[in-house]
């Protein structure tokens, strides 16, 4: 059961992540700052994603 739900709970961060590249490259931000972003979420992902949703850009 631990392994079914680690696994799920992995599905869904990969999900969010590919979600919030995705919007990382169609936001209006500059590429360099677009480039950062994208790092942080590959080298953090749950981490990244998190400090992505509460300070990363907007809009789209």
């Amino acid at each position: 059961m631990d392994i079914q739900v680690g696994g799920l709970l992995g599905f869904i961060v990969l999900v969010l992540d590919i979600w919030a590249i995705i919007s990382i490259v169609k936001s209006g931000a500059t590429t360099g700052s677009q480039v950062l972003w994208v790092i942080l979420i590959l080298l953090l992902p749950v981490v990244g994603l998190i400090i992505w949703w509460l300070a990363g850009p907007k809009g789209g």
